[in-house]
């Protein structure tokens, strides 16, 4: 992949409080310490207390905030402000940048994460976006079976009729009709999905009808964005240009006690980037130095 940092690629991510800022700040200097190539990429941060606006992530280089302003037109909904953020940060990408990357908070990288690079390189096609299969199936559609009510939901919402793709979740491995991570992904900005994915997320979190059946529990609620969001890609984008990343990306430290053997990594070193979610994992993974040393200054105990 390319040897120096791109101005094509930028990064970004959402908070909304002090605690947010804490892991905001992390995931960056991850960034910054581990990211190599991509280590200086410019970092877009959307704040949703604007009055934060000018004190959030001092002393970082390259790193933009900006106010994020969601009007509530229907009552508060699970990850809709990450949703609406992405949007905006397609709005203010330039014809220039090639990829945009989000990064989850509760996200490290530890390893330089090149393939969301989305461009060109010496033995590498460019792609439009990259992309993790879920962990687990969850809310998950298994290809060998219909779609259940909140699927063809979605597949109708979206205009989608058969769904000829497939992807294997990461811990159980299931076969299901496309459904992605979203801890951290890439798109390219000139493929409209950030747009389209707030449009079809903010209609189907308004109607009502949906709302009160299929997808009236919290679990489906929850991976509602995560749904339409995978639907999008598989319906706007060439098959052959989604890039479904190695494990080594969005490895789920969350998950190590549910992981069968030959799954789990020999080390957090040996990985890309990895989500521990509400707590780091202290003693359920061997890390290494200099990564060690690092992370026991940010993640204590």
């Amino acid at each position: 992949m390319n040897e120096k940092p791109s101005d094509e690629i930028r990064f970004h991510l959402m908070f909304r409080s002090e605690m947010g800022e804490r892991l905001a700040r992390t995931v960056i200097e991850s960034l910054r310490a581990f990211g190599g190539p991509l280590r200086d990429c410019p970092v877009w941060v959307f704040v949703l207390d604007s009055a934060r606006v000018s004190h959030a992530l001092p002393g970082l280089e390259g790193v933009h905030c900006s106010p994020l302003t969601l009007e509530e037109i229907y009552p508060p909904y699970a990850f809709a402000e990450k949703v609406f953020a992405c949007a905006m940060a397609e709005e203010m990408a330039g014809p220039e940048i090639r990829s945009l990357v989000w990064l989850g908070l509760d996200c490290l990288i530890v390893n330089p994460p090149v393939l969301f690079d989305l461009s060109a390189a010496p033995g590498v096609p460019p792609v439009d976006a990259a992309f993790r299969p879920v962990h687990h199936q969850n809310v998950g559609a298994l290809a060998h079976e219909p779609p259940d009510g909140f699927w063809q939901g979605i597949y109708r919402a979206l205009e989608v009729g058969e769904m000829p793709h497939t992807v294997e979740s990461f811990a159980d491995a299931q076969v299901l009709l496309p459904y992605f991570n979203t801890h951290c992904f890439a798109l390219s900005p000139a493929s409209g999905l950030g747009q389209s994915w707030w449009e079809h997320f903010e209609a189907m979190a308004s109607d009502q009808a949906f709302q009160a059946g299929p997808c009236r529990d919290e679990a489906h609620q929850v991976f509602l964005h995560q749904a339409i969001l995978s639907t999008l890609v598989a319906k706007q984008l060439d098959w052959d240009r989604v890039r479904l990343l190695p494990p080594e990306y969005n490895y789920p430290l969350n998950l190590l006690d549910e992981m069968p053997p030959e799954l789990r990594a020999p080390a957090l070193n040996s990985l890309v980037n990895a989500v521990y979610e509400e707590a780091f994992p202290w003693g359920q993974i061997e890390v290494q130095e200099p990564l060690l040393s690092w992370l026991r200054e940010r993640l204590p105990n």
